[in-house]
């Protein structure tokens, strides 16, 4: 996986956690928080229900009190006048009032007077509380009768429903005296009245069913059930003996619920886009700064590595650790090339002098016997009686010698003869072990002209980086635009390199020969395509003394040289042409006569390398 992938996945990932934990703390935390916020806020909304129902008993019960403890309600319960009746609970009065139950009770629990009517009209009300002579059984106040007991409220169980209901005590106006009894003023929990408690709430007021009010919970606690759109709030209530009569219930719209979904759906949409936005960011600005910088290393290190060009050169202008890594890469392939062109070279000489040394020292080992066998034949053939059988056969051809003298030297002669032949076989015989010796030398040489016909060591270059300036001395080279566009080539770096230097001496001694001080060398050339691969054709070009027909006929050959003076030895040009041809290239010149200049023209074979990518990209 490349590392763009692997960054991008590791700040994706690490943006998914970040993620997961905004929505934890947004589902969890905040969310949770807004719904329990919202709960607590049903919670105070029952409770301003139940306060409302509190501060209805409590104003109900303030205007009981007042009745109560009036001093003309204190003599009524002691007379019975009926004035005090007609004159102060007409039908408007207890209408205005809005009660539906009013009754002065005595002391031993008896109705003085009663009445029970729909709130706020004259319809007489069918109510159990007062339907007889005195309070009912059970009635949880029964006993605080004569006891000037005062705030007695709450709410009693009725046939009509539940009844919000208040006992003051008959006292005689400034309230003190002996008791007289008690006062009943109630109101039923109607509709009516529920939904107006309910506006005073703010709420929407209603009852639920005894058996969905938990009439089991003795706390009275109340319940909340959550919907989607609304909490619904169910409270128990009890009457003054602690039963449970039904539920209240208020609907809450989860409006704060609602508010922290669109707060949370904001912070996602926010926080979304931030994290895509930084992301981005991030990714761009690794991918400018980091990324994109060290992929065009890798990809120059990768084309180094695979083409082998080590005249590559990255060339990052950064001032960051890429930068100084890019620099120090480059630095290190240049001084790659260095040390494998040195070493190259070193390997060269090397291989020349030891080839030259085992050559030499196979020839040497091959031409002591052979001197000592020449010499061998040279001292038996010196030796040889060939002057004796010359003056012999002298006498024997004037004829004047008497016979015995003939027989002598006619013996002589043949002993002679054998000598001789002796001394020819044995001759013969040296000469084969000399023809053996001498097939070995040329066995020697054979093995070296296929040593030379051995692949040569290729290496990367770029041209103008052969011209050594130390050769120039008084030219002035132009390298044409065309091959300083060539790029790298694969060639046999020393040997064309070597032929370059040895052409560059011979047009600097030229350019002198004519006369100038300052010459000028051109370097022009091309590429073609042939059947054996691709050649380099160089042509350099000097404006120096130039070369007549015959020299030109002659200019490769060994020993051959245009110096005048004895500095010339007539062997560099006619190494480069051998050296040329070995490699499969070849050696020509062209002159137009004396100081009209030279022309060099050096064709060798090269291997094209394909353009770095990471460079262009750099």
């Amino acid at each position: 996986m490349k590392l763009n992938s692997k960054v991008f996945l590791l700040l994706a990932g690490l943006f998914a956690i970040l993620g997961g934990i905004q929505f934890v703390i947004g589902e969890r935390v905040l969310l949770g928080g807004f719904d329990a916020l919202e709960q607590q806020s049903a919670l105070t909304d029952m409770d301003r229900v139940t306060n409302a129902i509190q501060r209805d008993l409590d104003a109900l019960y303030d205007v009981t009190e007042d009745y109560g403890n009036w001093n003309e309600t204190y003599q009524f319960m002691k007379t019975r006048n009926p004035d005090y009746l007609r004159v102060n609970f007409t039908d408007d009065s207890i209408a205005s009032l809005k009660i539906n139950v009013a009754a002065f009770i005595a002391n031993d629990g008896h109705f003085v007077w009663s009445t029970a009517r729909v709130a706020g009209s004259k319809t007489p009300l069918k109510l159990d509380l007062v339907e007889g002579n005195r309070l009912p059984a059970g009635m949880p106040w029964s006993s605080l009768l004569g006891t000037g007991t005062k705030n007695t409220t709450g709410i009693l169980k009725t046939n009509q429903g539940a009844l919000l209901a208040v006992m003051a005590p008959v006292l005689d106006g400034s309230g003190s005296g002996e008791p007289r009894g008690m006062i009943l003023f109630g109101r039923l929990l109607t509709d009516d009245v529920l939904k107006r408690i309910g506006q005073q709430s703010q709420v929407a007021l209603s009852t639920a069913p005894l058996e969905n009010a938990r009439s089991n919970d003795s706390s009275g606690q109340a319940t909340l059930i959550s919907h989607p759109e609304e909490t619904i709030v169910r409270k128990p209530l009890k009457d003054a003996l602690g039963e449970t009569l039904f539920a209240l219930q208020i609907k809450v719209p989860r409006a704060i619920s609602a508010s922290g979904r669109d707060v949370v759906t904001m912070a996602w949409l926010l926080m979304g886009g931030g994290f895509i936005l930084v992301l981005l960011l991030i990714i761009v600005v690794l991918r400018e700064t980091v990324l994109k910088p060290l992929a065009v290393v890798t990809q120059h290190a990768v084309a180094v590595g695979q083409s082998d060009d080590l005249t590559s050169r990255l060339g990052l202008e950064r001032r960051d650790e890429i930068g100084a890594l890019s620099r120090e890469f480059d630095n290190m392939v240049r001084r790659l090339s260095e040390t494998r062109q040195q070493l190259i070279t070193q390997s060269f000489d090397a291989g020349i002098a030891e080839n030259a040394s085992g050559v030499l020292h196979n020839l040497g080992n091959a031409m002591t016997p052979l001197n000592v066998r020449i010499a061998g034949i040279e001292k038996q053939l010196r030796a040889a009686p060939a002057g004796d059988a010359e003056l012999v056969l002298a006498e024997l051809k004037k004829g004047d010698a008497d016979p015995a003298r003939a027989a002598e030297l006619t013996e002589f002669l043949r002993l002679v003869s054998g000598e001789l032949a002796r001394t020819v076989t044995d001759t013969v015989f040296e000469l084969e072990t000399v023809n053996r010796q001498v097939s070995a030398m040329h066995d020697i040489l054979q093995g070296q002209v296929r040593s030379s016909n051995a692949p040569r060591v290729m290496e990367t270059i770029r041209l103008p980086e052969l011209i050594d300036p130390a050769l120039i001395g008084v030219l002035a080279v132009q390298v044409d635009q065309d091959l300083q566009d060539l790029g790298a080539i694969r060639v046999c770096r020393i040997t064309l390199q070597q032929v370059i230097q040895n052409v560059l001496v011979n047009a600097a001694e030229a350019v002198t020969a004519r006369g100038m001080t300052t010459g000028m060398l051109r370097v022009s050339g091309t590429v073609t395509e042939t059947e054996a691969g691709e050649r380099l054709n160089l042509c350099l070009m000097d404006n120096g003394i130039g070369m007549s027909a015959e020299q030109l006929s002659r200019f490769a050959e060994k020993g051959f040289t245009t110096k005048t003076d004895s500095s010339g030895h007539g062997i560099g040009l006619h190494w480069a042409a051998n050296a040329l041809h070995a490699l499969g290239g070849s050696l020509r010149a062209e002159s137009a006569g004396r100081n009209c200049g030279t022309r060099i023209h050096l064709t060798i074979p090269i291997e094209r390398i394909a353009a770095n990518p990471a460079r262009r990209v750099a």
